[in-house]
């Protein structure tokens, strides 16, 4: 739903009438008798809101019951699917994956405010496009054309993992509510954004970002105020993008709203429509009897017999082949498969909740200056350190004695600095161990050297945050003491994986936990993420929206792309339709 009614002219209005006639009848508050968007009572206010924007690109799910898990037989035996009754709220999700295109105009923003200063920034955004390399086959054509050239700009993006489709969510927040206030006359359109002076929305409502502004705010019926800016209270920014969980994933893919009679699911879906067929059962269509999706039909036909292709797609098909489901969403089933939130584990369904099911929270707060308001916003990128150190050290082991002096030298140089910067990232002296960091960046780049490249791709993986948001920090227990609901920040390994839940729990050591040990003695950790759908690469097994497989967050493939998902707030169907 697009609003109807510019915001500034609402709230100018507003005021005027407050201004203009001050006897006018305002409205009562019940719980305390005094007037709201009174300047006379301080101004509190009062705005009119009709019901959440729909953001560009989405569509609503209306929430519900569903039985999550497995609606076929478990041919892989892994049993990590089990049948489960559970409620998702309602929310938002992309109509289609995200394309080609979308990520260019990403790539090019981020070349554009980073690319001079941090181009660390850029570089870790780039999918990778050798994906698509096979030992045995001839792919080379999608290496070469199948991110940048024009006919695939309508193609789902792959060789993104699990960390960049994250930041493309985030990336996307800002720009989507940045265009928000170009278009209610509050901002001006500001490409020279650079660096930190860029629009972030929690360093906007912090009041950290005054760069492209038009006018000064909002008028403040505050009588010791003029203006002010816009608020998350006013409604008018909409909530983050961000990837969907598993269950609302999954909810959304079996399009049930439109297999309901009176609360009654009038046949149990095993694809994202109806029947046990994976071609067009209507007979009125004129698609009758062609496949209703893009996925491998049986060994060796990826795409059927020449004058009659059954899917027209030979690898991936256009984010807006085929028919949606009853939601409308495109490509819940076949095309490429999708990123997920959800933490893997193999018995999720057993351990999470029953509302809105979810294994991957990690709590956090904004940092705070010493007079308890939000500190500054980022002017640095900062890294994962910890990552980074065992990327160098693992780097070092798998090149040993195919270097050169110049190049194990460059290699020890930058083990050592980031040694220094995980001893000063542990005693709390994070912006030192950030600098340390990015000095090993500038040697690398500088030294001009075979490996340079392959350093600063692999380094680039590990940046974290970037210049112009805020700063965030991980909950501490002692922020806790009082709450039942959770205690510490991390809770990943809850109840499958933490010290009480490992086989060692009588040890009282808890320092280590070896369950999810990967690369030792599992593949699974608190990094392997789930993925859901099948891919163009999969048999029809894989497009029951049940199905769940997993890889490592900083792990891509040409087989998974993703698409964004959002909040809904308020009423979980509208207030417009019921």
């Amino acid at each position: 739903m697009k609003r109807n009614f510019n915001y500034i002219i609402v709230i100018s209005a507003l005021l005027a009438s407050v201004l203009l006639f001050p006897a006018c009848r305002y409205e009562t508050s019940n719980a305390t008798g005094w007037n709201y968007n009174d300047p006379r009572n301080g101004g509190f206010e009062k705005l009119p809101y009709y019901e959440q924007e729909t953001g560009p690109g989405l569509v609503l799910i209306e929430g519900g019951t569903f039985t999550m898990g497995a609606t076929e037989e478990m041919v892989m035996e892994q049993f990590n699917n089990i049948p489960r009754r559970v409620t998702v709220s309602s929310f938002y999700m992309d109509e289609t994956e995200v394309s080609n295109s979308y990520w260019l105009e990403y790539l090019y923003w981020l070349k554009r405010v980073y690319g001079e200063d941090y181009p660390e920034i850029y570089d870790k955004a780039l999918p990778d496009t050798l994906v698509w390399r096979s030992k045995l086959a001839y792919n080379e054509p999608y290496v070469d054309y199948y991110l940048r050239h024009p006919a695939y700009s309508d193609y789902p993006v792959v060789g993104i993992n699990w960390l960049q489709a994250n930041d493309f969510c985030a990336w996307r927040s800002d720009r989507v509510n940045e265009a928000i206030l170009i278009r209610e006359g509050l901002f001006e359109h500001f490409p020279q954004q650079y660096n930190e002076d860029h629009f972030s929305t929690d360093a906007y409502l912090a009041g950290q970002y005054e760069s492209g502004k038009r006018v000064d705010g909002l008028p403040d019926l505050d009588p010791d105020k003029e203006f002010r800016n816009v608020r998350m209270e006013d409604g008018i920014l909409l909530p983050r993008y961000r990837l969907p969980t598993e269950a609302e994933w999954e909810f959304s893919a079996y399009g049930l709203v439109g297999n309901t009679f009176q609360e009654l699911v009038t046949q149990r879906r095993v694809y994202p429509w109806d029947g046990h067929y994976v071609r067009d059962g209507n007979s009125n269509s004129r698609f009758y009897g062609e496949f209703v999706a893009n996925f491998v039909r049986g060994r060796g036909d990826y795409m059927g017999v020449a004058g009659s292709l059954n899917d027209n797609a030979d690898v991936t098909a256009p984010v807006f082949a085929y028919q949606p489901n009853d939601y409308g969403l495109y490509n819940m089933a076949g095309n490429v498969s999708e990123w997920v939130m959800d933490v893997y584990r193999p018995l999720s369904l057993e351990d999470t909740d029953e509302f809105r099911p979810f294994r991957g929270n990690v709590f956090k707060t904004k940092v705070l200056d010493s007079q308890g308001n939000t500190d500054e916003k980022l002017n640095i990128v900062t890294y994962d350190v910890e990552g980074l150190l065992e990327y160098l050290r693992k780097f070092s082991t798998i090149t040993e004695g195919k270097l050169n002096a110049d190049e194990v030298q460059l290699v020890e140089n930058l083990i050592s600095f980031a040694e220094q910067a995980d001893e000063r990232f542990n005693d709390g002296k994070a912006d030192e161990a950030y600098t340390l960091i990015r000095d090993g960046f500038q040697q690398v780049r500088s030294s001009n050297l075979r490996i340079s490249p392959k350093l600063l791709t692999g380094m680039g993986d590990y940046v974290e945050d970037t210049p112009g948001g805020l700063r965030m920090r991980k909950v501490r227990p002692e922020e806790n003491i009082d709450r039942d609901n959770y205690r510490v920040a991390d809770n990943i390994d809850y109840r499958d994986g933490d010290p009480l839940s490992s086989v060692d729990y009588l040890s009282g050591d808890d320092n280590e936990n070896l369950m999810y040990n990967s690369g030792s003695t599992t593949l699974i950790s608190n990094r392997t993420r789930v993925y859901k759908g099948g891919s163009w690469k999969d048999r029809a097994y894989y497009l029951s929206p049940g199905t769940r497989r997993y890889m490592d967050e900083r792990k891509a493939t040409a087989t998974i792309g993703f698409r964004c998902a959002m909040d809904r707030v308020g009423s979980p169907v509208g207030l417009n339709q019921k």
